[in-house]
């Protein structure tokens, strides 16, 4: 495969894990393309992926992040009922749980990107800068109130999950270059386990570090010399 055209396949799976075949862009599936002009990547490692087939990533050295919301889903219950609760419910979040789950987010992402070893950081748009869209979608907890006057003995497998909406554009022409969709569940490493506000903020912190650490590792091999 083309080395521009590689980079292309693994942009739009940039940040997932591994697969036993490389992506590669369909660009014969015309009835997948997206409206944007994207087509499917087969063996993508993010659950969806699209990309445009002649990109080509070697012209940045910089990218520039920006986020573009965070959304809930709606119909949590509120806590107080939560011995009832099924194995199926969810909880709604509160304001200060929105700012401290969008703030860890946005830490990660910003510490693992600064880590690169050939893209800086930048804060404006140029010709040589990559700009970096994501969104998080359906973000659900899984983490009740503790309950007032009460000691609280509440194991987790999960904290929660949310779907992360990624995308790879110009940063001058904002025009798209590649687009993935991945879901992921902040889960406790040794399994179920008390919940605690330390420890749920643990896991969704490496949770957020997961998914920047992978677009970051993918970057690094764009700017990486082809052999």
């Amino acid at each position: 495969m083309h080395g521009k055209l590689f980079l292309a396949c693994v942009a739009a799976a940039a940040f997932a894990g591994c697969t036993a075949s490389a992506p590669t862009v369909d660009t014969s599936a015309e009835d997948e393309m997206t409206f944007d002009g994207l087509y499917p990547v087969r063996n993508a490692r993010a659950d969806v992926a699209w990309a445009r087939p002649d990109v080509d990533l070697t012209q940045y050295s910089k990218i520039m992040l920006e986020g573009v919301g965070v959304e809930y889903r709606p119909g949590g219950e509120s806590g107080r009922s939560y011995l009832a609760r099924t194995t199926k419910s969810h909880y709604e979040v509160t304001e200060t749980q929105k700012e401290g789950f969008e703030a860890l987010m946005r830490e990660a992402f910003a510490e693992e990107l600064a880590r690169s070893k050939h893209f800086t950081i930048v804060s404006e748009p140029g010709p040589d800068v990559l700009l970096i869209r994501g969104a998080l979608l359906d973000v659900v907890s899984y983490v009740p109130p503790d309950p007032v006057g009460a000691r609280s003995n509440i194991y987790l497998s999960r904290v929660g999950e949310a779907t992360l909406v990624l995308e790879l554009r110009d940063s001058i022409t904002e025009a798209i270059l590649s687009r993935a969709i991945d879901r992921r569940a902040a889960e406790r490493v040794a399994g179920m386990s008390q919940s605690n506000s330390v420890q749920n903020r643990a896991e969704v912190r490496r949770l957020a570090q997961t998914w920047a650490r992978m677009l970051r590792e993918q970057l690094d091999e764009f700017a990486a010399p082809s052999e």
